[in-house]
């Protein structure tokens, strides 16, 4: 049973350190959500850890950049980290293992976006046809059409071409209200018969790096914050974290019944609710 919470000072002296989703609780697509960056300077001001930790297929720093000019205070979070900056790393190091033989990589992103692949030494290729993997960063269903990325996606699907998420997330906030995400178009991709290594929330390579920078603390010293009961309550319940659900995002609109039916599909229910990331 979840207890509903009126801000974050109800439960800030349970918990050490702080894993914050980005869109849907500091932000939607068109800006960010009143007294969010006041809570943010709060939690810091009571001496906690904070990571951002968001289901972004770009990496850490421009995240980063991107929120100060949003209007966020520099310095009150300890990391931004992203399941981009995650792939990153990680193919940085497997990129090594397989030099010359994952070389040519079909990226799709959004808004042209190439920092994904920026220092790994790799082919851009924008045909599916010869690519020797995807690199699935990020989504532009808000403009494009599921039917689009098929077309572009199946030639490789066919050949058996490796598929790698960096962003699971299957809806996605813009500015003129949800659109298909970038974990949708996998799906879509494995529809199509390829494989997909998903990485950020719910799975464990992200939560694997946080905690590793928050220097392995007690788990039960740790909370997650997010608006998605599949990506962020689902992956604190896998990591071993305490979690609250804020009622913002893409769950604004859910009823009671509806989110105890997602708590029920995806095995996972938040220790507590927050209408609105307030302190």
């Amino acid at each position: 049973m979840s207890t509903v919470i009126s801000g974050l000072a109800d439960i800030a002296d349970r918990y050490d350190a702080f894993l914050i989703d980005q869109f849907g609780v500091l932000r939607d697509g068109r800006g960010p959500y009143p007294g969010a960056a006041e809570t943010l300077v709060r939690l810091k001001d009571q001496g906690k850890r904070v990571i951002i930790l968001s289901n972004s297929g770009k990496r850490s720093a421009e995240n980063d950049r991107r929120l100060v000019d949003l209007g966020f205070v520099a310095g009150s979070w300890d990391w931004f980290l992203t399941s981009g900056e995650v792939a990153w790393q990680i193919l940085k190091t497997e990129g090594a293992q397989a030099s010359g033989r994952l070389s040519k990589c079909l990226l799709i992103s959004r808004d042209g976006d190439l920092s994904p692949l920026t220092g790994l030494g790799l082919e851009r290729t924008e045909n599916g046809a010869d690519a020797d993997f995807v690199l699935l960063a990020a989504s532009e269903g808000d403009v494009l059409s599921l039917s689009h990325y098929e077309a572009l996606l199946a030639p490789a699907a066919r050949r058996g071409v490796p598929c790698l998420c960096t962003n699971p997330d299957k809806v996605m906030l813009t500015k003129t209200g949800t659109a298909f995400g970038a974990g949708r178009i996998a799906e879509l991709y494995e529809e199509l018969g390829g494989t997909v290594r998903w990485i950020g929330k719910p799975f464990a390579d992200i939560y694997d790096f946080a905690l590793d920078f928050l220097g392995h603390p007690d788990p039960s010293r740790v909370c997650a914050i997010g608006d998605s009961v599949e990506h962020d309550i689902a992956g604190a319940a896998s990591a071993g974290l305490a979690s609250v659900l804020v009622t913002t995002g893409i769950l604004e609109h859910a009823s009671d019944e509806e989110r105890r039916k997602l708590f029920a599909e995806h095995g996972a229910t938040p220790d507590f609710i927050l209408p609105k990331f307030l302190w």
